[in-house]
């Protein structure tokens, strides 16, 4: 059984990470089930595995947490729908790559509920929307923007930390940091894209599609 969890005001990063840990351990040892946890953080910053120094511009501006999920530097914060998965990799492939896939597969299903294009990148994990109505880049190719940060860990083959979605965030916010060390493409939302929506609606998007995504599920609609 998957278990959706939603949290209605901010929490605090590292209360998010001890309660995975805890979830993480309860579902290797069998005392929990895997879940799906919805909510926002207050502004911050997170440093993942592979953060470096020199893409951290602005290290007063949030605090700034290490993260033991894999990526770099990213922004998180109101009007930002995280989606933190519980899941366990023993029963849905022990195949970490494709369990990336999976979750940009997710999101774009979710985004494309809203009209939204969203496009995987061999060489960019996330999920990137074309800026067909900004200027190109120097090297005249097209500006893509990401609306969609994924950075995961995984423990016993339980994964956890998941998955960021743009709907209405700040998007000034991410200007102290490189966000996951790409300076040639930016970050959009939904809301910067013309599409105002709330996050009830966005998390019904993302129910709907998790099946297709990550396989069966008993409880697919949550509580």
């Amino acid at each position: 059984m998957v278990e959706w969890i939603s949290s209605e005001i901010p929490v605090e990063y590292s209360d998010a990470v001890r309660e995975m840990e805890d979830r993480v351990n309860g579902i290797r040892n069998g005392s929990a089930d895997e879940a799906v946890w919805l909510l926002e953080h207050p502004p911050l910053y997170t440093a993942g595995t592979s953060a470096k120094s020199v893409d951290l511009l602005n290290p007063n501006q949030f605090p700034l947490h290490k993260s033991n999920r894999g990526g770099q530097f990213t922004y998180h914060g109101p009007g930002q729908r995280i989606a933190y998965l519980m899941l366990d990799l023993d029963r849905r492939g022990r195949d970490v790559r494709k369990f990336v896939h999976a979750i940009e597969h997710w999101a774009i299903s979710a985004l494309s509920d809203f009209g939204i294009e969203g496009r995987q990148r061999n060489s960019r994990i996330g999920v990137w929307v074309v800026r067909r109505d900004l200027p190109p880049l120097p090297d005249g190719g097209l500006r893509e923007d990401k609306i969609a940060a994924i950075g995961i860990r995984i423990r016993n083959w339980v994964s956890f930390h998941g998955v960021s979605i743009n709907v209405s965030a700040d998007l000034a916010h991410f200007g102290g940091i490189v966000p996951c060390g790409i300076r040639d493409h930016g970050v959009t939302s939904l809301l910067e894209l013309g599409i105002a929506t709330t996050m009830s609606e966005v998390d019904r998007s993302l129910k709907l599609h998790f099946e297709s995504a990550f396989g069966p599920s008993l409880n697919p609609t949550g509580r």
